[in-house]
């Protein structure tokens, strides 16, 4: 894997992220999960966190992103394979470090719902040691 693909993905995601509220200057970390129902690339949101406490829901236009997701799963998956469900890109703007971690089958695995919503998107935020 290149480490340019890694690189052109978070690019494309930061790009083309807009959300009603969000600061999409002045944050420090960022979440995103790409969804793959049905093995297709179709949708990318998450959140990004302000330096003072703020949590902001983004989404990312998937068309404007689709490429670099594509060139992103194309380095680790072969033509033949079955794509993850879904993959969460998370970024720490201010260190530079960032992680991809793969969802292969559990499609609930990053999901909100009512039970969870107090802690998901805290659950999301980066933390590198």
């Amino acid at each position: 894997m290149s480490e340019s693909v890694t690189a052109d993905l978070i690019r494309a995601l930061v790009d083309n992220m807009a959300g009603p509220d969000a600061d999409t200057e002045g944050w420090q970390s960022l979440a995103m999960i790409l969804e793959f129902p049905d093995g297709e690339f179709n949708e990318a949101h998450g959140y990004l966190y302000s330096p003072e406490g703020t949590i902001s829901a983004v989404a990312a236009d998937p068309w404007a992103v689709k490429q670099a997701v594509e060139a992103y799963t194309s380095s680790y998956y072969k033509p033949d394979e079955a794509l993850p469900v879904q993959i969460l890109v998370q970024l720490d703007r201010t260190t530079g470090k960032y992680n991809v971690t793969f969802e292969d089958t559990d499609a609930t695995r990053w999901k909100m719902t009512p039970r969870n919503r107090r802690e998901f998107r805290e659950g999301l935020r980066p933390k590198f040691d």
